[in-house]
């Protein structure tokens, strides 16, 4: 122990003095997020209004996304940093997946990756992913619980694009298991895109023959399917459609549908508005105990969607209730959902694009080590840069251009000598 010197008197610690009011520096108040802009019009089509070519993109507050600086004649776009993408196996297969998945997809309302940044340095080195995407402005959970207005008319246009994502999605036999409004990215125009592929897995295209994963963690909670809950053996398509009816709630009345504190929660939860689940769903429960526990709640009906949501749309509801129905099989499609009259405003057959060809999960019957996945993402950067991806960035488009340039250029020389030495 210190001992005590009289001449080193104990200094108590004294609090800082306030920060003097300096009339030239005010407080600037943090401002709320402008309201949506009405819905565009376009009257050249009846059915579904085409996505114009917008040259800006604002920015996209997807942490830990950085914005990069607009240069003229450059398009402003996001950074989304992966930091120590090769700690753990399963953070690095993720980063595999979702890499692999946004370079196979090509769609409106699916995020576009643009750029992925090459390592710098040796691979051992090589720690924290760089992929360049969209730039967006805000995600619809900072839409649906902020004090601005949310239309029906836009609860419909979100659901539409939502949609018609996900049907391309689950055309290429993918499931995004991981639908929630702050992975569903929404720019200025109302233009809304569907992101973070991490969790999504591979679906044969005989849902019967689907693979389980009930060991792996799935879906936030609150948009969890109840077949997940009820450890099921088998789930399908049908699980982001519940997810995507739980959002489409959330946006109705601008809070959580199913906001559970835990497992048993979000159960009672679900089955205090779609009541008790039917005698042959519960006899196919997986888990013996979830099983037991089911069987022993008293018979419940379900609560009419009109109560809960009071003068609510009546076509809206009408779809609400075929997406979150308690048994997966009797749930709409995604391509039903698309069809219904709520959505009869924007819907198109024609402009509702599948994926072709679908997407392969070959890499992840593989079992990789940390070291094999890392060089398997280096494969996958250098792939991406030699089919040209790196076009899509302005330092690919003006690479590019010079090439040709410089090749026109070559060209024309050759011709020129050739015509001299003829002559």
């Amino acid at each position: 122990h210190y001992p005590h010197y009289p001449h080193y008197p104990h200094s108590p610690i004294t609090p800082s003095p306030p920060f003097p009011h300096y009339p030239h520096y005010p407080i600037t108040p943090i401002t709320p997020l402008p309201p949506l802009p009405p819905l565009p019009h376009y009257p050249h089509h009846p059915h579904y209004p085409h996505y114009p070519h917008y040259p800006h993109y604002p920015i996209t507050p997807i942490t830990p996304i950085t914005p990069l600086p607009h240069y003229p004649h450059c398009q402003p776009v996001a950074i989304k940093k992966i930091p120590n993408a090769f700690d753990v196996v399963t953070s690095a297969k993720r980063t595999l997946r979702e890499l692999k998945i946004l370079k196979h997809f090509k769609h409106d309302n699916i995020i576009g990756i643009k750029d992925i940044l090459r390592p710098r340095g040796p691979e051992r080195d090589f720690r924290s992913v760089y992929v360049v995407l969209d730039l967006m402005e805000s995600d619809l959970h900072q839409i649906i619980h902020s004090s601005q207005p949310l239309t029906l008319e836009h609860v419909r246009y979100f659901l539409y694009q939502l949609l018609r994502g996900l049907k391309y999605i689950h055309s290429a036999n993918v499931l995004h298991r991981d639908l929630k409004p702050s992975n569903l990215l929404v720019n200025e125009n109302c233009e809304l895109k569907i992101g973070d592929f991490g969790m999504a897995r591979g679906l044969g295209a005989d849902p019967r023959q689907a693979k389980p994963f009930l060991t792996e963690y799935v879906a936030t909670r609150w948009y969890r399917a109840p077949e997940l809950l009820l450890a099921l053996h088998r789930y399908s398509r049908a699980i982001d459609v519940w997810s995507a009816g739980c959002i489409f709630a959330e946006m109705l009345a601008r809070r959580q549908l199913f906001p559970g504190r835990n497992y048993i929660h979000q159960l009672q939860l679900i089955m205090a508005v779609l009541g008790t689940p039917p005698p042959a769903l519960t006899a196919a429960i997986g888990a013996e105990r979830v099983r037991a526990y089911v069987q022993s709640l008293p018979p419940r009906p379900a609560v009419p969607w009109e109560e809960l949501f009071g003068d609510a749309d009546a076509e809206a509801l009408a779809l609400l209730g075929g997406m979150l129905r308690f048994d997966p099989r009797e749930r709409v499609s995604v391509v039903e959902a698309l069809a219904h009259p709520f959505l009869a405003k924007y819907h198109d057959p024609d402009d509702e694009p599948e994926c072709v060809p679908a997407f392969d999960f070959a890499f992840e019957r593989q079992a990789l080590t940390k070291e094999e996945i890392k060089a398997a993402i280096v494969a996958e950067i250098e792939d991406f840069h030699a089919l040209g991806w790196v076009g899509l960035s302005w330092v690919g488009l003006a690479a590019i251009g010079f090439y040709w340039q410089l090749l026109v250029l070559i060209g024309c020389y050759r011709l020129l000598l050739a015509a001299i030495g003829s002559y």
